[in-house]
């Protein structure tokens, strides 16, 4: 299907002119004739006037950003994309099977009908047409959050928002039942796909490219890189419903409720021995350091064994967790 764009039916006002034109000599026609009884001028004149009322069904308008899908009696005759006041076959009618569709994207606010009326009456728009109006601006669809196993089977929760528009209204319309929800599921689908290739956090052995080399890819280190492949593999889902996905964003990224504490004590332990590891390695050197400096400047002369106990005592103090509590030994070591 082939989005057709009809530009040349910008003619609303010259068409609502002659419609006004065709009421007045209706009304003229009726009052004349009922006037000196000629039933037949009569007739005529109502004629005429519910023939601009049909006409009446044929002026559409349109604000920046919106376009109208057209059939008539079932087949698609264009669209109508820019802002204006159009006049096209009155017995058209305009389809968009997503016209109720409310998702959790920005967009979809539900109007009041009252207002909705009013508005259409001062346009002369009716309010089905009102409704089936597609909107070609820039969306936000934020899907709500899915619980998937990254490449390591752990349970994690993640939530996108992808940022969306029509560029094709014929494919939107007549390709998919419904875009809107063709989207959502679609976006639901690639997230699944995409996480499953990464792990929460950098794990060894994991090769996350595809290119039989491990690397340090990550939902959590490498989330742009991930957000740019969801968003790719979203468009290669939606591109028959004429949808473009401009970008896609990780909103929401945590360990599933049922394992959060393990991978907190996990991640905590880590940081312990990463801690622990840093402090023995200072240590080590403050007191190679020490036998050094005391054995250059002939400070004092130690043994073997006193050397063991003063490397003991200076690690005891510098790895413990609490202060140094020392023992002044007044006499001899021995």
């Amino acid at each position: 299907m082939e989005e057709k764009v009809l530009s040349k039916k910008k003619n609303g006002m010259s068409a609502l002119f002659g419609i006004l034109v065709l009421y007045a000599a209706a009304v003229a026609g009726i009052c004349f004739g009922a006037i000196n009884a000629y039933a037949t001028i009569v007739v005529a004149g109502i004629v005429v006037a519910v023939a601009a009322t049909i006409l009446l069904a044929g002026l559409k308008v349109l604000k920046p950003q919106e376009a109208l899908v057209l059939t008539l009696f079932g087949k698609y005759v264009g669209t109508l994309k820019d802002d204006g006041f159009y006049f096209v076959n009155p017995f058209c009618t305009s389809v968009n099977p997503a016209a109720r569709t409310k998702l959790n994207q920005s967009g979809d606010v539900k109007d009041s009908a009252a207002l909705m009326a009013i508005a259409n009456k001062a346009a002369g728009t009716n309010l089905e047409d009102c409704n089936n109006k597609i909107s070609l601006k820039i969306m936000t669809l934020n899907n709500n959050k899915q619980k998937i196993n990254d490449c390591l089977g752990n349970p994690i929760e993640i939530g996108i928002a992808v940022t969306w528009k029509v560029v094709d209204t014929a494919k939107a319309v007549f390709n998919v039942d419904n875009y809107k929800e063709f989207l959502s599921l679609q976006c639901d689908s690639a997230l699944r796909d995409i996480v499953r290739i990464y792990p929460y956090d950098v794990a060894p052995n994991v090769d996350t490219t595809g290119d039989g080399v491990s690397d340090e890819g990550s939902l959590r280190g490498s989330s742009e890189i991930v957000a740019g492949r969801i968003r790719d593999e979203i468009q290669k889902r939606v591109e028959e419903a004429g949808i473009e996905v401009l970008e896609a964003r990780i909103t929401y990224l945590a360990y599933a409720p049922e394992i959060a504490a393990v991978m907190l004590q996990r991640q905590q332990a880590s940081a312990i021995i990463d801690a622990r590891k840093m402090i023995v390695d200072g240590a080590v050197g403050m007191v190679e350091m020490a036998l050094e400096r005391l054995s250059e400047n002939h400070t004092v002369e130690l043994d073997e064994e006193r050397k063991a106990a003063m490397v003991s005592n200076l690690l005891v103090v510098l790895c413990g967790n609490r202060d140094a509590q020392p023992i002044v030994n007044s006499g001899s070591l021995y």
